[in-house]
Parts: structure tokens; C-alpha cells; sequence
């Protein structure tokens, strides 16, 4: 008599219990991420910013480009740090913020370098410490965790880096000398200080980033490349001014001279 692996029928397959719970699981939708770490999500968050940063500067580079409806593009970009932040709330309300604060920190400042670029194109002054803050916080106005001044300072110093780019590439557009002089101005208070750029609500008090030098770690840094962003802007800015006083030169020739110095300043950003 045949066996029953000689015939052609197949052979019924046994479906075990594990294997039918292994089977419904693959079968089953994704299960969703576990939430990040505040390490990871810095890092997640640096990323966001800079794309903000980026959206920032090509918005801005048209001549017909409007600076409020670019930082509300930038604002909008930004939404999804914020998603992340509201995120980590349970991890970082409170003192357990400072737990966590120096793997926070790096981009925590990215993210406030890319919001008061935003608030610059659209208002022409720093972003305040209260209104960053309150970025950061639910509707009802909790803040998901206590905002460090260190980082608050140290994200507005590096916007100078991103005004001295927006500062350079406007020189070359038509009305973007006057911008470009006084970006200029406004990077040398940022340097300085000067009550025009209180850091507070309160408009009584000066804000002088070189006196906070001591007591803010890194910040001596940053004031270094504030100090060198400003030069550039300074060099393109008065060789526009000295050229067009001493010549008589036709707007389009004054053009192609602005176009070349800013070509030149490119060129020396990209390689420091």
C-alpha cells in the first residue's frame, strides 16, 4: 500500500498557537515608535531647524519676496520641533529639565537661532526671552520645560551668522543696500549692546552680550564669530558706499561691482 507522502494529495499543515500569534503580528499594522530620547530628539530637532534656516534664506533671496509671509513659511516649518518638544514634556518638565539640559542644549539653540531669524525678517528686532518661551508652550501657556538664558543667549548669537548670509546676498538686489546696511547696524548692537535690543520686556535694560561673557559658558565664542560675521558685513557694505560716492557709475555697472564683492565674500565664507 502506498504511503501517504507518495500521493498526491499535500499534506495539511499544523498552525500552532505561536505560530498563528507570529503570523497575525507581522500581518497586524506597525506598532508605533517608543519615544525618543532627549539626545535623539536634539539631534532630530537640529535637523528640522536647519531646514527652516535653508527655507528661510531661498524665500528671502527674491527681490518681490515678502519677509513677513517668509517667516510665517519658517514659523510653519518649525511646528514639528515644537511636536517634538511637547513630546518630552513628561521628561523635561520641571528640574528634571536640567537633568537633561546639555543634551538639549545644542538643539534647543538651533532651533532659537531659526525662530528669531524668522521674527528679524518679519519684525526687524531680536526675538524677546518671554516670546521664545512661549513658543514653547501648550495652548493654555505651560511651558513644556523651563527655558534656559544660557541657551536663549546663545541661539541669539548665532543668528548673527545667518544675518551676515542674508545680509551679503541681498547687498547685490535692487534695495538690498540699504538692507544690507542696516542688517549691518543691527549686528553691531547685537555685538555691543544697546537698549534698542533689550533681551526682556523691559525696555529700560540694555542688552549687552559682552558683559554676559563671563558668566555664559561658550558665549565668548560665539561674540568671536558675531565679531567676524559683522567685518564681512562691514567690508561689503562700505566698498558699496566708497564706490558709489567716488564714481558716478550708472546703476547697472554698480550692480555688476556689487555682484562681484559679493561673489568675493561667498567665496571667503565657504572657505573659513
Amino acid at each position: 500500500m502506498p504511503s501517504s507522502s507518495s500521493s498526491g494529495r499535500a499534506r495539511p499543515i499544523s498552525t500552532s498557537p505561536t505560530t498563528a500569534a507570529s503570523a497575525s503580528s507581522r500581518c497586524a499594522s506597525p506598532v508605533a515608535p517608543a519615544p525618543r530620547s532627549p539626545s535623539q530628539a536634539s539631534r532630530d530637532v537640529t535637523v528640522l531647524a536647519k531646514r527652516a534656516i535653508f527655507l528661510l534664506h531661498r524665500l528671502v533671496i527674491d527681490a518681490d519676496a515678502d519677509p513677513a509671509s517668509a517667516a510665517a513659511r519658517g514659523r510653519q516649518e518649525l511646528r514639528p520641533v515644537q511636536a517634538l518638544y511637547a513630546s518630552l514634556r513628561p521628561e523635561l518638565a520641571g528640574e528634571r529639565f536640567w537633568r537633561y539640559q546639555r543634551q538639549v542644549s545644542p538643539g534647543l539653540q538651533e532651533y532659537i537661532e531659526a525662530l528669531s531669524f524668522a521674527h528679524y525678517l518679519e519684525h526687524g528686532s531680536l526675538i524677546t526671552f518671554d516670546q521664545v518661551q512661549q513658543s514653547l508652550a501648550d495652548p493654555d501657556g505651560a511651558p513644556y520645560f523651563p527655558l534656559a538664558v544660557s541657551d536663549y543667549l546663545l541661539g541669539l548669537s548665532d543668528l548673527t551668522g545667518e544675518l551676515m548670509r542674508f545680509a551679503i546676498s541681498a547687498v547685490a538686489r535692487r534695495g538690498g543696500r540699504a538692507k544690507a546696511i542696516e542688517v549691518c547696524a543691527f549686528v553691531r548692537a547685537c555685538k555691543a549692546g544697546t537698549r534698542a535690543l533689550h533681551l526682556s520686556t523691559r525696555a529700560d535694560r540694555p542688552s549687552d552680550f559682552e558683559c554676559l561673557v563671563p558668566y555664559v559658558r561658550d558665549l565668548s565664542k560665539k561674540q568671536a564669530v558675531t565679531a567676524q560675521s559683522l567685518e564681512k558685513i562691514e567690508n561689503a557694505a562700505y566698498a558699496i558706499v566708497v564706490r558709489s560716492s567716488e564714481y558716478a557709475l550708472p546703476q547697472e555697472m554698480l550692480d555688476d561691482i556689487v555682484a562681484q564683492s559679493v561673489s568675493k565674500f561667498s567665496h571667503d565664507d565657504k572657505i573659513e
